[in-house]
């Protein structure tokens, strides 16, 4: 299933209690939350959280029958946190349970985003399990073969 804009503005305000098929909101009130929507994603975006989402130039070119394009898994995550951030300026709150969810699947994220960063192992004994390939060794990277002149961070050494 794909899911539109629309669809996690509803989501968000169904867990609020404030379903559409119950209660009237007013367009502008859909409008609020799908511009809170576009701009909480787009501070995740500079979190280092890319979910696909699908971002409008302008606040006012946001449309809600676009398609989000964030991905399935991410969904829920996403109308929660938009909850916990509507709920306010409605004066509802969500339940303890809820908010964990929400902050368990932030915390997901947060971790499918961050980058390990890969380094190589110089100078370390092999051991009896690592022997030589035909491509080289198996379980130590080679040492990361630099210009002269450059250190191990890559910055440029000027002779003394």
């Amino acid at each position: 299933m794909s899911w539109t804009k629309r669809a996690l503005v509803s989501e968000a305000f169904s867990e609020l209690g404030l379903a559409g098929y119950e209660f009237d909101l007013s367009p502008e009130e859909q409008i609020g939350a799908l511009r809170r929507l576009d701009s909480m994603v787009a501070a995740w975006e500079e979190d280092g959280i890319r979910l696909g989402y699908l971002l409008p130039t302008s606040p006012e070119d946001s449309d809600p029958d676009d398609d989000s394009g964030i991905p399935d898994t991410a969904a829920e995550t996403v109308y929660l946190q938009l909850a916990i951030r509507i709920g306010p300026s409605f004066g509802k709150a969500l339940n303890a349970t809820t908010r964990k969810v929400a902050t368990d699947g932030y915390a997901r994220l947060l971790r499918r985003a961050s980058v390990v960063p890969q380094m190589s192992r110089p100078r370390v004994l092999a051991g009896a399990g690592n022997r030589g390939r035909a491509h080289g060794r198996v379980f130590l990277p080679q040492e990361i073969k630099r210009p002269p002149g450059f250190d191990q961070d890559g910055n440029h050494n000027f002779p003394e």
